[in-house]
């Protein structure tokens, strides 16, 4: 591999370690906001599960972004090194402003707008595009089904428990088990972004043939990318996640993970990319119209909307302007 390849693949690291920092709200937020455990432990909770998805999820979601986003052959060094930097940069603005942005998305928007920057539309494949737009809807639709009905099916079942203090005790303890399968999916998921543009790279490069799949090496760097960003945490966003969007108790912090893990895991067996911000924030809110309306804080939920719709629009552009000046890039 040439040193240029080395550094891309480096770079493409950081932004899994950004997405790890960046995301790691999604995996903790709720077990954080219900003091089951304390920010540290939670976050070493998060990264060991978020690492240990390798060995039980495939590489389909990974394949969806090396193949099925633009043209193998607009890919080169620049669209993809621009790519990334368009996305890193997008996830250190919406971080700064404490608001859970998918980093999914962003990379997709980054690598599409270097690519436009590079070939033009054509370069675009609107089938794949069509299916993450898709779930860009669907995900947060589906965890906010899946939160609302499985709260009503626990307080259904346990509605004439009159010990609170003890049902709360005991899903302390089921939220640890719901939150190792967020962060399962969170790793299934994001991780696998990440592979995927390195093996568009490598790809490109000719380093491996294009009906490859990508090498274990790959997986693992991955992973322990993610697994190592998630340890450092993003503080500003487990609180918009945690606490400002409505108040979760042990069961309600239950009942969200497990919603988002669910459909976690059929995407990413299905191989579709889809944000886990996006769906575990539907799966709070969810969770929080099971108590009232009210309890929801429709402000805070419309801010963190905005930044989805702006996200991979934003991402393209800075891809789109960076690319400009990396256009020399073989």
């Amino acid at each position: 591999m040439s040193a240029a390849v080395v550094l891309i693949i480096a770079v493409a690291l950081a932004f899994d370690f950004f997405n790890g920092f960046h995301d790691a709200a999604n995996s903790i937020a709720t077990v954080v906001s219900t003091r089951v455990l304390t920010p540290r432990l939670a976050v070493a909770w998060a990264a060991f599960f978020n690492f240990a998805a390798f060995v039980i999820f495939g590489t389909a979601v990974a394949s969806t972004i090396a193949k099925d986003v633009v043209l193998q052959s607009v890919l080169s060094n620049g669209v993809i090194f621009a790519g990334l930097v368009g996305a890193i940069a997008w996830d250190i603005i919406t971080w700064w402003l404490g608001l859970p942005t998918s980093s999914s998305h962003a990379l997709v928007g980054g690598i599409a707008g270097a690519a436009v920057a590079r070939a033009g539309w054509k370069a675009l494949i609107g089938v794949g595009l069509q299916k993450i737009a898709v779930f860009i809807v669907l995900s947060p639709i589906v965890g906010l089904l899946l939160g609302f009905t499985i709260m009503v099916i626990v307080f259904w079942l346990f509605h004439r428990y009159r010990k609170v203090d003890r049902l709360n005790r005991a899903f302390r303890r089921t939220q640890l088990l719901s939150a190792a399968a967020f962060s399962l999916g969170h790793g299934a998921n994001d991780a696998q972004k990440t592979m995927g543009v390195i093996l568009a790279l490598l790809i490109a490069n000719h380093v491996v043939p294009a009906t490859s799949s990508v090498p274990l090496w790959v997986v693992l760097s991955a992973h322990t990318a993610i697994g190592l960003g998630t340890l450092f945490g993003g503080w500003r966003i487990v609180h918009t996640m945690g606490s400002r969007i409505t108040k979760l108790n042990p069961v309600g912090g239950m009942s969200a993970e497990l919603a988002a893990a669910s459909t976690l895991f059929f995407t990413a067996h299905a191989g579709i990319p889809v944000s886990t911000t996006h769906t575990i924030t539907g799966a709070i809110v969810g969770v929080g119209t099971t108590q009232r309306l009210a309890a929801v804080r429709w402000g805070i939920a419309g801010r963190v909307v905005w930044a989805w719709i702006l996200t991979i629009p934003g991402a393209f552009v800075v891809a789109w302007l960076t690319y400009l000046p990396v256009r020399a890039l073989a």
